[in-house]
């Protein structure tokens, strides 16, 4: 039983200041190494093992390359002053069909690095004063500033962390 909590109960509190996004920043760059560090070095077997027939580990991995797009996305929403953030797909579809346990480990991670460092250039050419800029969350039903956002994505990364490192090492 995973000790994770599930990510459509989550609860989101957006009252920290626009200064911590350094710190966002950070953290973002820092998913590619921790994806890596965690399925790098595994047997095959274990990261396509789909216990109850849920998302294998490295399927995980290919949800967060698959979600990069909505993130940027909802950037240029932000740049945009759309009326709200682009919708998810909350059924999860792409992942579902992408097949990803077939897929080599390497290219998964490869393409999240060089999507994610796309995401992270888009933020680092953006006005300062558009991290403050708000736009209505279409789930959560509540206004995001950008920086918001940018913890929501950092806090869905570590969401799967968590359920890869509960995956890979159930097997020990």
């Amino acid at each position: 039983m995973s000790q994770v909590p599930i990510w459509f109960e989550r609860k989101f509190e957006f009252s920290f200041p626009v200064e911590l996004l350094p710190n966002l920043r950070a953290r973002l760059r820092g998913t590619s190494a921790r994806l890596e560090e965690a399925l790098r070095a595994r047997f095959h077997k274990i990261l396509i093992e789909k216990p109850q027939e849920k998302w294998s580990a490295q399927e995980h991995a290919g949800h967060l390359l698959d979600l990069e797009p909505l993130w940027l996305a909802r950037v240029n929403d932000y740049v945009s002053a759309s009326d709200q953030l682009t919708e998810a797909d909350l059924t999860n579809r792409k992942t579902h069909e992408a097949n990803h346990n077939a897929r080599l480990l390497e290219q998964i991670l490869t393409q999240f690095r060089g999507a994610r460092e796309r995401l992270l250039k888009r933020v680092d050419e953006l006005d300062p004063s558009l991290f403050a800029r708000s736009l209505p969350h279409p789930r959560l039903k509540t206004p995001m500033r950008l920086v918001d956002h940018l913890y929501f994505v950092a806090e869905h990364d570590d969401h799967h962390l968590a359920q890869i490192w509960e995956l890979v090492n159930a097997a020990r």
